[in-house]
């Protein structure tokens, strides 16, 4: 068997508009290896959380293929995708718009657990419910609230109970704990860390902040409207960032020793419009290196160093010149 759980070959989402097409997902490619941690990072609209929504066919894919363990699953029929659903789950970024308020707790983690008739016997699955709560600290007396009674964190333990009911083996986490305070970040984020060494969970991480994904993830993958512009190892990204846009996002992480604190990168211009997109850089409008080739195509994601990729018409000169 790969070591590789997911592997995304080519995969798009585009959608109609009445000004014409929108490239939400645009020629996306990345593998992930079993139990490790993807993280996708970039700033609101470019594309992230569509990426992790098309991967589960939860949005379904303009083109692409997406291989779950080998199989490709955008040619499975609904009835097949539906069974997959146990092996593939998602954390949604809302804890309390994704819970239903009109079911109690053990409702809503017991729902999966009923819709593919896992237990027969209604004892067995309240016996589940009792243990996933557990599992994701939850006290057993919230089994009957709902989720208005509960604060934002526990409501998000809710969820990630949810997605565990059918122990799944991948899991997307879109943008986590963007909603709740940063002492709960800190403590669903230690839950979920210590989930992964369990259960040996792999993880899509969607995220903004990029201290939180550089220390949950493995690797790093940087989104610019709905392209990948560098992937790399989350130690190596940011010790040797590559493209100009994920220098500027490191740039701009605050930092308590005001001492060494880098030097903070502007970006000027207006983000391009997604719609209709020419052929050329997408980030040339933007940046502070812009060349004359940057104009005239849309650099490919290319390996500039061993598992370093990078989309950038300076990376493709400096592999050239090698």
């Amino acid at each position: 068997m790969s070591d590789y759980i997911l592997e995304v070959k080519g995969l798009k989402k585009y959608f109609k508009t009445p000004r014409g097409r929108l490239h939400a997902v645009d020629d996306v490619s990345f593998s992930i290896e079993r139990g490790k941690t993807l993280g996708i990072v970039g700033e609101s609209g470019c594309g992230k959380s569509t990426t992790g929504r098309t991967i589960l066919r939860l949005t379904e894919p303009t083109a692409g293929e997406i291989l779950f363990e080998g199989r490709d699953i955008t040619k499975l029929s609904k009835g097949e995708m539906r069974r997959l659903r146990k092996d593939m789950q998602i954390i949604f970024q809302d804890p309390f718009s994704s819970l239903d308020p009109r079911k109690t707790i053990s409702q809503i983690i017991s729902e999966p657990i009923e819709i593919h008739h896992l237990y027969s016997d209604q004892k067995q699955t309240l016996a589940r419910v009792s243990e996933l709560m557990e599992v994701v600290g939850l006290s057993r007396r919230l089994i009957n609230t709902y989720p208005h009674e509960l604060d934002g964190g526990r409501r998000q333990r809710v969820g990630i109970a949810r997605a565990l009911a059918l122990n799944p083996k991948f899991i997307v986490c879109d943008e986590p704990v963007s909603a709740l305070d940063v002492s709960i970040q800190a403590q669903i984020l230690n839950l979920l860390k210590t989930l992964q060494n369990e259960l040996g969970l792999t993880y899509i991480f969607i995220t903004h902040d990029l201290s939180v994904v550089h220390h949950f993830s493995d690797d790093i993958a940087v989104m610019y409207l709905g392209r990948l512009v560098e992937k790399a190892p989350a130690e190596q990204l940011f010790r040797n960032p590559v493209h100009p846009y994920t220098r500027a996002l490191l740039s701009a992480i605050p930092v308590a020793d005001l001492k060494h604190k880098p030097e903070r990168i502007i970006l000027k211009g207006e983000i391009t419009s997604p719609i209709n997109l020419p052929d050329e850089c997408r980030f040339s409008a933007r940046c502070n290196e812009v060349q004359e080739a940057c104009r005239t195509k849309d650099p490919p994601l290319i390996e500039v160093e061993p598992q370093h990729f990078v989309a950038c018409c300076r990376a493709c000169e400096f592999c050239r010149q090698d």
